[in-house]
């Protein structure tokens, strides 16, 4: 599946940090009971890896990507652990090169024209903007429609649910990524029907 086809699935990409991966199959379900079916696993924490091969054997309606890759090595492991994209929050040659080795589908973070040049020059249009309320948000993806007609952007970091409307406006952006639909309190907690209201609630935007 390319970057494209997994943003397309649905708004918002759930970014999820597990600390216990007993609890990964159960957070997954709740989740693609809820609508999103496109799991962003960070690697974090320890589990990470683990939570994400449960994922994949238990919950086969997911996409359970790696979030948080930063070099070879943790790209290799993502996909031995069954990752079936990975999302990185910089870019660099080294995980470009990785990625074309291993055929995983990279969906790599930019802040800047410069680094979307680059990134585009090594064959990536389909592109995280991180961390995009920091770097500019909605008015640096605006800025960057024009020169970069080609592009397209999943945004990530500072988004919450009152913010993803006006991301999810531009014709430049396919999805938004956000923690809040994996609240810590709810994990902690197994509170499964919170997750899966917040996955229905993050359902209902759509993407322009």
């Amino acid at each position: 599946m390319d970057a494209l086809s997994v943003l397309r699935q649905g708004p918002v990409v759930p970014v999820i940090i597990v600390n216990d991966a007993a609890v990964a199959v159960d957070l997954a379900r709740a989740l693609v009971n809820g609508g999103i079916k496109v799991l962003e696993v960070t690697l974090r924490t320890k589990a990470a890896l683990a939570a994400m091969r449960r994922m994949r054997d238990e919950v086969p309606e997911a996409i359970v990507g790696a979030g948080t890759l930063r070099n070879r090595a943790q790209l290799e492991a993502a996909v031995d652990a069954g990752a079936q994209f990975g999302i990185s929050p910089g870019f660099s040659g080294e995980l470009a090169s990785a990625a074309r080795a291993s055929s995983l589908t990279l969906i790599p973070g930019i802040a800047t024209p410069s680094e979307a040049m680059w990134a585009q020059d090594e064959g990536f249009n389909t592109l995280k903007l991180f961390p995009a309320e920091a770097v500019g948000g909605v008015k640096l993806l605006k800025s960057l429609a024009s020169p970069f007609p080609d592009l397209r952007f999943c945004p990530t970091g500072g988004i919450d649910i009152k913010k993803a409307p006006e991301y999810l406006a531009l014709p430049n952006v396919l999805a938004v990524g956000g923690s809040w639909l994996t609240p810590d309190d709810a994990i902690a907690a197994r509170d499964w029907d919170r997750i899966t209201a917040l996955a229905r609630e993050a359902c209902q935007l759509s993407a322009g």
